[in-house]
């Protein structure tokens, strides 16, 4: 059996999807990509099920809230193929006016979890989910907490000055 590689993944990534996916890096080693909204099951779903690369363990969702791009949440898959022992990164950037992306609950059981842990923190929708609800804050919680959209110190305080650092 011949060894998995970032470029051979890559190579495979492009030749079915073409030019939905974009923005390969490798940090560390770990190979990352983007795709949209629209092509991110499918995807998920070639590098699961392909006799080859076998990424069959979803290691995690989550997402990152970036205010200052457009495009302000980044949905973050985590995958493992756990035969060839390489890992990859998959993100989506979706909008704050639309925060949508489609389950994939139905690939992997363990993603019901992720996926209500990032909608409780982030309020990322996950269209189709069987049970989209918080998991570990309270119910009636107004807010997304992992959102940045609130400072994080009260300017006001005068013992957090940085002066008191060193700084």
């Amino acid at each position: 059996m011949d060894k998995l590689t970032n470029q051979l993944v890559i190579s495979k990534l492009q030749a079915t999807f073409g030019d939905k996916v974009y923005n390969f890096s490798e940090p560390k080693g770990l190979l990352t990509l983007e795709t949209d909204r629209e092509t991110i099951i499918d995807l998920l779903m070639l590098i699961k099920e392909d006799e080859f690369m076998q990424f069959i363990y979803l290691t995690d969702i989550t997402a990152v809230h970036y205010p200052e791009l457009e495009k302000e949440y980044a949905v973050v898959y985590h995958v493992h193929s756990l035969i060839h022992n390489v890992r990859i990164r998959i993100k989506v950037f979706i909008t704050a006016s639309d925060p949508r992306i489609p389950t994939a609950s139905f690939l992997w059981n363990g993603a019901n979890w992720m996926e209500r842990e990032t909608y409780d923190f982030f309020g990322i929708q996950f269209e189709g989910h069987p049970d989209l609800r918080r998991i570990l804050n309270m119910d009636d919680l107004g807010v997304f907490p992992m959102r940045k959209e609130y400072p994080l110190e009260d300017p006001n305080r005068v013992d957090k000055k940085d002066f008191y650092f060193g700084r």
